[in-house]
């Protein structure tokens, strides 16, 4: 589909683009010439699908499709990983991590967290403010149908962008920035499953009919940011304060077969 192949190059370069790891610098630069690229892409390609929308909704929604089939089948389970899946599996990864002492599998699993709920706050606001119809709304609903504010009243105009698709490229783009740090070996495989993973959200929730293409393309590109801002911006000020509260706790078991969690700050 004209989606997948606008999308699959930006994910390439995503996952290349380099992430700031050396916790010695605190003014490394967060927006390179690499990320005015990307960026570059992903609103292309938003603009680009505006007059496909409506041939590649109806293309996907063909019963006679083997689109159509597969998704009949996987799309509501591949929406529920997304969200609310994001907001479980990150918390668990941070949990299990802090209890079995695995650092790196809580940094993992709390900036999965925080760069979703980054994302899901840019999207609710440009939700609200743009107020586009969502594409079930009525039989010729105009993808071009934006009301401003409309997206405050109602969840039938919060079409663009796709907060699923939103939230899953910020989860694909921020673990794989981590685990390219963590198992830098493994990222040809990590990155392909997180980012194939991100990308059939946002084709499920076209397929239920919940978005217009050019929504997914606006939230492919706004949760790969997130992932990759928040993950580049930690590593960069490991003293931030949030961090400092989340991932310097420890969890210690007591006397009574229960545990204590603590934590420890820096004294200046």
């Amino acid at each position: 589909m004209q989606l997948i192949v606008g999308i699959l190059p930006m994910l390439s370069l995503a996952a290349q683009a380099p992430v700031a790891t050396d916790t010695t610098r605190k003014n490394q630069t967060l927006f390179t010439m690499k990320d005015l690229a990307l960026a570059g892409g992903f609103v292309g390609l938003t603009f680009a699908m505006f007059p496909a929308d409506k041939s590649i909704a109806r293309r996907l929604q063909n019963e006679n499709s083997k689109a159509n089939k597969f998704f009949d089948h996987t799309a509501t389970g591949v929406e529920l990983i997304a969200s609310p899946g994001a907001y479980i599996i990150g918390p668990a990864l941070y949990a299990y991590g802090k209890l079995a002492h695995h650092p790196d599998v809580a940094d993992l699993g709390w900036h999965g967290t925080e760069a979703a709920i980054l994302a899901t706050g840019i999207t609710g606001i440009l939700k609200g403010a743009l107020g586009r119809a969502r594409p079930y709304v009525s039989n010729d609903t105009n993808p071009r149908d934006f009301k401003f504010g409309g997206g405050f009243s109602g969840t039938d105009r919060a079409s663009f962008p796709s907060g699923h698709t939103t939230v899953a490229f910020a989860v694909a783009s921020s673990v794989t920035s981590e685990a390219r740090r963590i198992w830098p070996g493994h990222t040809n495989i990590v990155a392909p499953v997180l980012y194939g993973g991100a990308a059939l959200v946002g084709l499920s929730r076209m397929y239920h009919n919940r978005h217009w293409a050019s929504d997914v393309a606006l939230g492919a590109g706004i949760g790969t940011f997130s992932g990759l801002k928040v993950v580049r911006y930690s590593h960069a000020h490991p003293d931030n304060f949030v961090d400092r509260i989340l991932l310097s706790t420890s969890v210690m078991p007591n006397a009574q077969g229960g545990g204590v969690m603590a934590w420890s700050f820096q004294v200046r």
